[in-house]
């Protein structure tokens, strides 16, 4: 561990110094060395095999991050009845089983499959049947009733 403060506060206090007079390498030009970074061979392996294993976490999560927003959009696509997206179930199958959908959106996703499910049901229809106003009902069923009876006088002969 004293390696890896070595190497986050080395090159600062250098920095601050002016780097002990050394001679300004183009960026593109240096290697890493374990001479470069203050420490001795095994330091350095040790060193660079902890900054891979952090890449590949970095990396893994991240690419986590994105299957779950993928997830998420597809949920949200099957709530609004919108077309998938091939990318975003690619996204969700290379994650695998380590996806979580957030508590909330659960939680949303099944307030609203009930909601319509009692909607679609003949319970539901009598339900939206005694918040309509009756008399709106009334009048529109008459005007329907005399546009038909209107039609069949213009195309039958015997009315």
């Amino acid at each position: 561990m004293s390696f890896m403060m070595k190497a986050m506060l080395g090159s600062k206090l250098k920095d601050m110094t002016g780097g002990g007079g050394e001679a300004e390498v183009p960026a593109g030009d240096v290697k890493e060395t374990p001479e470069s970074k203050g420490m001795s061979r095994e330091e350095f392996e040790e060193y660079q095999r902890q900054l891979i294993e952090e890449k590949m976490e970095r990396d893994k999560e991240f690419a986590t991050k994105k299957a779950e927003r993928a997830n998420l959009r597809s949920c949200l696509r099957d709530k609004y009845r919108l077309p998938e997206s091939g990318q975003d179930e690619a996204m969700v199958k290379m994650a695998g089983d380590d996806l979580d959908l957030p508590e909330d959106l659960a939680k949303m996703v099944d307030e609203d499959e009930e909601e319509e499910a009692v909607n679609d049901s003949l319970l539901g229809q009598l339900h939206q049947l005694q918040n309509m106003d009756m008399d709106q009902l009334k009048t529109k069923a008459q005007t329907t009733m005399t546009e038909i009876q209107q039609v069949a006088e213009e195309k039958c002969v015997i009315m």
